[in-house]
């Protein structure tokens, strides 16, 4: 469930940023593998990897991230500087330079996808609006993963008159043999 949300607040900072760059620079949703926002600032071409905030992966995932960058590199072919950016939709990095891409984090970030130093401030208002519309959405779904984590519990391991049943819990974490495998389940 959780992380059923993030990815839904994930995409939608990811549409909010992309619109914004596009009332600013002109910017697009990029067609190239790996990178989500396409923009010309300042005599330079920027290719964006957006992600919510700054730990948002693995040395792995990293890796692929820069892989994507040098595949855009080489594909787009063009005369200007081209600027890779991992953009942070929050957060902080204290050295934003890695070499072959600049990881831009909160107030960095989105002053560069909008030529505005407090975008990050006036995002607030509609970021609350849409997680206010999402609430009474996400407690309904919460209420039935309880529900039914709460029956598969009482099922598999509350004896009837509705004690937990500690010893089935122990064997089902620790027995060589998953209860009710060697047909004895500890009820």
């Amino acid at each position: 469930m959780s992380s059923q949300e993030e990815t839904i607040f994930g995409a939608f900072l990811e549409r909010l940023a992309i619109h914004v760059c596009a009332q600013a620079y002109g910017g697009r949703k990029s067609a190239a593998e790996g990178i989500d926002l396409e923009f010309e600032r300042d005599n330079s071409r920027y290719i964006v990897s957006i992600k919510s905030g700054p730990n948002w992966g693995n040395s792995s995932q990293i890796k692929k991230m820069r892989d994507h960058f040098r595949q855009a590199r080489r594909i787009a072919g063009v005369q200007q500087p081209l600027v890779a950016v991992n953009g942070c939709c929050y957060g902080r990095d204290a050295r934003p330079n890695k070499g072959d891409y600049l990881k831009l984090c909160g107030q960095g970030f989105w002053e560069l996808i909008s030529g505005d130093s407090m975008m990050y401030q006036e995002i607030i208002e509609p970021l609350g609006y849409r997680a206010k519309e999402r609430n009474e959405d996400f407690f309904m779904e919460c209420s039935k993963v309880e529900n039914r984590l709460t029956a598969q519990f009482i099922k598999g391991y509350c004896n009837i008159d509705g004690a937990i049943n500690w010893a089935r819990i122990v064997a089902f974490n620790s027995a060589t043999e998953k209860p009710g495998e060697s047909g004895q389940d500890g009820r």
